[in-house]
C-alpha cells in the first residue's frame, strides 16, 4: 500500500519509493498541506505555525482565536472566500452572483489502481502498480462539491492530481478558475525553472529566484504554445543536475494554461498549475460536473537529472499509448523540405525510390496533396485527394510506395481552414469569428470551431475516408496558428469555448486511435507549439521544432529534455544551408543531434553526393544499433549548452552495461583548449571499453575527470562514444 489514513488526527500520508506527501483534515474541516519531499516517517503537523497575524482574517468558527487564518496556513485546495488572499486554485461565481466557496472535508476513499478522467488525458496504471485517493470536499452553503483525486505510482515516484467540481444546487454557477494542483511550502528559498521560447526556438531554460510577489507563465493562444511550456520546476537555490531538492509540475493539457509561483508576506511559497482563468468562465447547470485536467508531480532529492528521469519513465511507459509506445520508430523522410507544395505523384515516388536505396523505412507526404492546395492561400479544410495533382488515386500511390519497401505516411491539419475552400464556402459559420467583425488571419487561415460536435464529426468522417484509402501507417497532425476570435455559434456561454475546443480535439484524436490502432500519430503545431504531456497521450511523438538546424536543436532539445523523454522528440537531419537559419553544419553533426530523438530526414536525396548518400546509410545503421539504448536508457544532460562550449548528453543502459555519449562543439577559437566531458550515473569500480578505439576506461575516472574531445579545426564538429562494460 502507498496511501495511509490515520483516523484520529485525520492525517493522509502518501508514500512512493523515495518520497512522502502528507496532508491533514483539521478540526474545522480544512484540508491542510503538511509535507512533500524526501521519504520520511511520522506526523508532520508540527510544521504548522499559528500566530496572530495582522490583517489575516479568521474563519467564523475560530471564534476569538486570532492565530488561526487561511491567509497563512498551507492548503491542498485554496479557494476564494476563506480569507486567503494568496493565489487561488478554485474560484466560483455562485448562482446568486456572489463569488467564493468554502470547501470542507466530507469523506474519502482509497482505491487500487489509477483513476482516469472522462474525455481528458491521464497517466494510467494497473491495480497492482498504483493507488487512488479520492477526497470529497463540500461547501454546504454554496451547494458546490469537489472531489480531489490523487494518483500514486510508487515505483515511479509520481503523484498525479486532478479534481471534479459538481454543482449540487438548483441554479447555474460559473467556474472562474480551476487549478489542478497546489504545492504550499511553509518556507524555503527556491528558484523557478521555466521553459520559454518562440516559433522555431522553443523551450529555452530560464532559472529565476522566487521573489516576493507572483511569477506567472502561461498561454492565451488556445494551444500550450511555443512561448511557454506547461511544466515548471521549483528547485532549491543550490540544486544542481546531480544534487539537491527539486519538484516538477507538468500539466497534461494542450490549451490555455497558467502556472504561478508566489512568495508571500511571511516567506511562504505557493505553486499552482492548471487552466488559465483568462477567457475562461465555465458554466455548470444544476447537477453538472467539471473535470480539471491532470497535473503530474514528482520530487527528487538527488538533483535535476533524477527529476527528469522520473518524468521520462512515467511519460514513456504510463502516458504514451498504442502499438508504437515501446517500439523503435521507423526512420522516415518527409517530403516538405524536399519539395514543399511543388510535387506530384511521380516526384513522390522518385523521392521514395531514392530513400529506399538509402535504407529509409517510411515516406511521408506532407502538405499539398488535397483540395486546391498549391500554396497556403487555399484548400485547407477540403480533405479530398487531389488526384489530378498526384496523377493517381491515393491508394495506388500508397501501393507503389509500399512496393518499394517503404511504409507510407501523410500530413493533416484538420483544425485549420482557408476562406478559399469548398468547406468554408459551405459552412462559414464553422470557423471562429466574432459576428460583425473581420477575423484575424494567421498563415492565411482561420480555425474551425472544434467546440461544436457537428464540426468534429464532419471532419472525422472526411479524415477517415482518407485514412481508409490505403495502407497509411503514420499521420503527422499539424496546427499552424494560434486561436483568436473564439466566438462559437454553438453556445451562449463564450467562456467555455476555449476549453471545449480542447475537449473536441481530444475526442477527435481518441476516436482516431480507437479506429486506427496501428497508425503512428505524430503531433505538431508549427513544430513545438503544442509539445505538452496532454498530446503525448494521443501522439507518442511530437515534432520538436520547425527549426531543424543542428546547432539550435542542441539548445531546443536540451530544454525539452527536462520534462520529456527522447522517444517523444521528433528530430531529423535536414539539408544545408539550413532552411530556417541558413547555417551550415557538418552532416555527421546533424545526425548526432537527430539521434537524440526519433530520427529521420528532411531533405532531397537527389541533391546528395554519392559520399553523402553513403553517410546516410551509415547513419541509419548507427541509429538502429543504438536505438533501443536511446529510447529506453537513462538520459543525462552532461553540459548546459547555454553556458558551455560543448553541448553533451548521455544514454546509460538501466543495468549499466552500455553507454552512448554525444557531444557537439558549439564554439571554436584559435589555439583551442581541450574540453573534457564528464559522464554521469555509472556504476563504480567498473571498466568500460570504447568501441571505436578499443581503449578501456575506469568508470570512476570517466565520471570524475571525463573524456577529452579532440581539439580539431572546424565549426560544430560532433562526436559519439559508445562504451561497453567489460568488467565490474
Amino acid at each position: 500500500m502507498s496511501i495511509f489514513f490515520e483516523e484520529k488526527e485525520k492525517i493522509f500520508t502518501i508514500h512512493t519509493k523515495d518520497t512522502t506527501y502528507q496532508m491533514k483534515a483539521d478540526a474545522y474541516g480544512f484540508l491542510l498541506h503538511l509535507y512533500y519531499g524526501r521519504r520520511t516517517q511520522g506526523c508532520m503537523d508540527y510544521l504548522l505555525h499559528y500566530a496572530d497575524r495582522g490583517f489575516s482574517g479568521n474563519p467564523y468558527e475560530a471564534g476569538a482565536d486570532r492565530t488561526y487564518s487561511m491567509d497563512v496556513l498551507p492548503q491542498e485546495l485554496p479557494s476564494q472566500g476563506t480569507g486567503d488572499y494568496r493565489g487561488m486554485a478554485v474560484v466560483v461565481k455562485n448562482a446568486d452572483g456572489s463569488y467564493g466557496c468554502d470547501f470542507r472535508y466530507k469523506s474519502h476513499c482509497i482505491l487500487d489502481g489509477k483513476y482516469d478522467i472522462p474525455g481528458l488525458p491521464a497517466v494510467y496504471a494497473g491495480e497492482k502498480e498504483a493507488q487512488t485517493l479520492k477526497i470529497d470536499l463540500e461547501d454546504v452553503s454554496a451547494q458546490v462539491g469537489i472531489t480531489l483525486f490523487y494518483g500514486v505510482l510508487p515505483e515511479l515516484n509520481v503523484i498525479t492530481r486532478s479534481a471534479c467540481i459538481k454543482n449540487n444546487g438548483t441554479g447555474k454557477i460559473y467556474l472562474e478558475r480551476a487549478m489542478a494542483a497546489c504545492l504550499d511550502w511553509v518556507g524555503g528559498d527556491f528558484d523557478l525553472i521555466s521553459f520559454y521560447g518562440r516559433h522555431a526556438m522553443e523551450r529555452n531554460v530560464q532559472r529565476m529566484p522566487v521573489a516576493h510577489g507572483t511569477q506567472v507563465i502561461g498561454s492565451r493562444r488556445g494551444t500550450s504554445s511555443h512561448q511557454y511550456n506547461p511544466m515548471m520546476i521549483i528547485a532549491g537555490r543550490e540544486t544542481t543536475e546531480d544534487a539537491g531538492s527539486c519538484y516538477a509540475m507538468s500539466f497534461l493539457y494542450s490549451g490555455n494554461f497558467k502556472g504561478q509561483v508566489e512568495r508571500d508576506q511571511f516567506n511562504q511559497t505557493r505553486a499552482l498549475l492548471g487552466l488559465s482563468d483568462e477567457l475562461f468562465s465555465y458554466p455548470l447547470e444544476a447537477g453538472e460536473v467539471f473535470y480539471v485536467p491532470e497535473v503530474v508531480l514528482t520530487y527528487s532529492s538527488a538533483g535535476l537529472s533524477r527529476l527528469s528521469q522520473n518524468l521520462h519513465t512515467c511519460f514513456r511507459t504510463r502516458l504514451c499509448r498504442g502499438k508504437y509506445r515501446d517500439l523503435v520508430r521507423p526512420v522516415l523522410i518527409n517530403s516538405w523540405e524536399a519539395s514543399y507544395f511543388d510535387f506530384s505523384g511521380a516526384s513522390i515516388l522518385a523521392l521514395a525510390k531514392e530513400a529506399a536505396e538509402l535504407g529509409v523505412e517510411m515516406l511521408v507526404m506532407d502538405d499539398g496533396w488535397f483540395g486546391k492546395r498549391d500554396n497556403d492561400l487555399s484548400g485547407l479544410g477540403d480533405w479530398q485527394v487531389n488526384e489530378q495533382k498526384i496523377g493517381m488515386p491515393l491508394g495506388s500511390l500508397i501501393e507503389k510506395v509500399n512496393d518499394l519497401g517503404l511504409k507510407f505516411g501523410i500530413w493533416l491539419e484538420p483544425e485549420g481552414i482557408n476562406e478559399d475552400s469548398d468547406l468554408y464556402r459551405a459552412h462559414p459559420d464553422w470557423a471562429f469569428a466574432v459576428p460583425g467583425r473581420k477575423p484575424v488571419r494567421a498563415r492565411y487561415q482561420l480555425v474551425l470551431d472544434f467546440s461544436r460536435k457537428e464540426v468534429v464529426d464532419y471532419l472525422f468522417e472526411e479524415v477517415c475516408k482518407v485514412l481508409d484509402a490505403g495502407n497509411i501507417e503514420y499521420v503527422k497532425w499539424d496546427m499552424n496558428r494560434s486561436l483568436s476570435d473564439c466566438y462559437s455559434r454553438g453556445t451562449k456561454d463564450q467562456g467555455r469555448v476555449m476549453h471545449d475546443y480542447v475537449l473536441g480535439l481530444y475526442d477527435f484524436l481518441e476516436r482516431l486511435l480507437q479506429r486506427y490502432p496501428d497508425i503512428l500519430f505524430e503531433g505538431c503545431s508549427g513544430g513545438g507549439g503544442r509539445f505538452d504531456a496532454g498530446m503525448l497521450y494521443y501522439t507518442p511523438q511530437i515534432w520538436c521544432s520547425d527549426n531543424s538546424d543542428a546547432r539550435d536543436r542542441v539548445d531546443i532539445q536540451y530544454g525539452t529534455s527536462f520534462g520529456y523523454p527522447v522517444s517523444t522528440v521528433g528530430s531529423h537531419v535536414s539539408a544545408v544551408p539550413n532552411h530556417q537559419t541558413g547555417r551550415v553544419t557538418p552532416f555527421e553533426t546533424r545526425a548526432v543531434v537527430a539521434m537524440a530523438g526519433t530520427f529521420g530526414y528532411e531533405l532531397d536525396p537527389k541533391k546528395l553526393s554519392e559520399e553523402e548518400k553513403q553517410k546516410v546509410r551509415e547513419q541509419i545503421g548507427e541509429y538502429k544499433k543504438y536505438a533501443s539504448l536511446i529510447q529506453n536508457g537513462w538520459y543525462f544532460r552532461l553540459t548546459d549548452p547555454f553556458a558551455s562550449e560543448v553541448g553533451a548528453w548521455q544514454f546509460l543502459a538501466e543495468d549499466g552495461s552500455e553507454i552512448l555519449v554525444s557531444a557537439v562543439m558549439l564554439v571554436v577559437h584559435g589555439n583551442m583548449t581541450v574540453s573534457y566531458v564528464r559522464l554521469k550515473g555509472l556504476p563504480q569500480n567498473c571498466l568500460y571499453r570504447e568501441e571505436k578505439t578499443g581503449r578501456e576506461y575506469a568508470s570512476d575516472a570517466l565520471m570524475e575527470t571525463g573524456i577529452p574531445l579532440p581539439a580539431e579545426m572546424g565549426e560544430y564538429l560532433a562526436y559519439q562514444f559508445h562504451f561497453i562494460r567489460v568488467r565490474g
